[in-house]
């Protein structure tokens, strides 16, 4: 075929994978592609896909087949599939999806620049472990001009019974503090003002770098970056943290004092199932600890219900942890077997129907202690990221505080004046509701009856499904 002109992408699975995306969204731009919204006018199409859990593998298939149809009706030409699927399945799926061009792995992102040039070779996976990210690598950010995911290493030295991912991410790669203070300060000069740090294991940054390097240096490092006004770590292993990581949480202005940690349980029994390394008296104690040294301490989490063995008594010290811990923010997940790990052979499978009731009642019980926290917030004033006109009206505008991060977390909502997508305002908040608030600028420009004209620039590029 002739150079393709236009191109398209699809982007599934979590931050990491969108990160992948962007980098792939750069090596288009930079190879003069157009990049357009509507599939029906790419002649190359990229699905990023996610290879995680059951159902994000049930989306990526499905997005595959919609995807390939348009070979038959639309412009496409080429169909090219990435990420995690066609590194954890590459056989397979060049043996059942004959419509796809093209597989490239989750580290082969810059290898779009051969498919973009005309090469016959339709498997591109290569071994993960041969890439990781560096500041010069092409980046077109996909969201939000004014925020971006900063990834900071690749794959995972733990060794959890329910994941896979250490199969096919491979072992962890952590780039050095300086090339991350590079992309900071080009992420900066491009208009971004939050940096969401992420990982597979954040908390173990910089452990297999000769210098050992340390998360607590490289949060410091790039909250020193001119421009950089918010930065949070995401994906923290719930292991002690240092006093010089728990010190920069605490008392450098542009480091958040929030931590995004996944738990996953509170039974001794089922932390030792899933592999953890501890029991859940170190979650208590880590919760105490953090709260009395981080007195603003927001924490999020996630929990996985219906692991195999997981009995009533169980699901009762996950029940009661929640009740005691009263975290800002909390996701729950049902356990999903994945083929190769040890939970996918483990005995005591957990009924669907009751792994679902168990979610939704620890959802139930945190729901009010969510709203709570918020309540906490009203009469006070907080920094609020403006983020746009908010989709339930357009006499809104919408953002978050930095107790929020993107996507997860809930928004704040702003009934008064004006404001630029990217600001980061003084607000007075006014209301609280299970997961958002609402708040009044304090330095209003326009007041009340005044339309917002905060207007996101930043053109919908790519489709982007979330399963995180």
């Amino acid at each position: 075929m002739a150079e393709p002109r236009t191109i398209h992408f699809v982007s599934l699975g979590c931050a990491k994978n969108r990160v992948d995306t962007e980098v792939m969204l750069g090596v288009s731009d930079q190879s003069g592609l157009q990049i357009v919204d509507d599939p029906t006018r790419a002649e190359v199409i990229v699905i990023n896909t996610c290879g995680f859990i059951e159902p994000a593998k049930e989306e990526s298939i499905q997005t595959i087949l919609e995807m390939g149809n348009l070979k038959a009706s639309g412009a496409c030409k080429k169909l090219v599939v990435a990420g995690c699927l066609s590194q954890r399945y590459p056989e397979e799926l060049a043996s059942e999806l004959p419509e796809v061009d093209h597989f490239l792995g989750s580290s082969d992102m810059l290898k779009l620049r051969r498919v973009l040039a005309g090469t016959n070779e339709r498997m591109l996976v290569g071994n993960p472990a041969a890439y990781t990210m560096r500041a010069d690598d092409p980046r077109m950010l996909s969201g939000h001009r004014h925020r971006a995911y900063v990834k900071i290493a690749e794959g995972c030295n733990r060794e959890c019974s329910f994941c896979a991912i250490p199969s096919f991410r491979g072992k962890q790669r952590s780039r050095p503090i300086e090339d991350l203070v590079r992309e900071a300060e080009l992420l900066a000069a491009a208009g971004v003002v939050e940096l969401n740090l992420i990982s597979q294991d954040t908390i173990a940054y910089g452990r297999d770098l000769p210098q050992r390097e340390s998360l607590s240096e490289l949060l410091a490092a790039l909250g020193d970056v001119d421009g950089i006004r918010w930065v949070r770590a995401h994906y923290l292993y719930p292991e002690t943290l240092t006093d010089p990581l728990i010190e920069v949480l605490s008392q450098h202005d542009k480091v958040l004092p929030y931590i995004d940690m996944p738990l996953q349980h509170a039974s001794d029994a089922m932390l030792r199932a899933m592999r953890r390394g501890h029991g859940g008296d170190r979650m208590y104690k880590l919760v105490e600890r953090l709260r009395r040294a981080i007195p603003d301490l927001v924490f999020r989490t996630t929990f996985i219900v219906g692991h195999p063995g997981e009995t009533d008594a169980d699901f009762g010290e996950l029940r009661r942890f929640v009740e005691w811990a009263e975290l800002d923010h909390v996701g729950v997940f049902l356990y999903s077997p994945e083929e190769g790990t040890r939970s996918a052979e483990m005995e005591g499978a957990v009924d669907g129907a009751i792994a679902e009731a168990r979610r939704d009642e620890l959802m139930s019980i945190q729901r009010p202690i969510s709203r709570e926290r918020l309540q906490l917030r009203v009469g006070t004033e907080l920094d609020v990221l403006v983020e746009g006109v908010s989709d339930e009206s357009d006499w809104l505008l919408q953002g978050r505080w930095w107790g929020q991060a993107p996507e997860v977390d809930g928004s704040v909502y702003l009934a008064n004046g004006t404001a630029r997508v990217g600001e980061i305002r003084r607000v007075l908040v006014t209301d609280a509701a299970d997961y958002d608030l609402m708040a009044d600028f304090i330095d209003a420009p326009g007041g009340r009856d005044a339309p917002p004209d905060a207007k996101d620039p930043r053109p919908p590029k790519v489709k982007l499904r979330t399963f995180s």
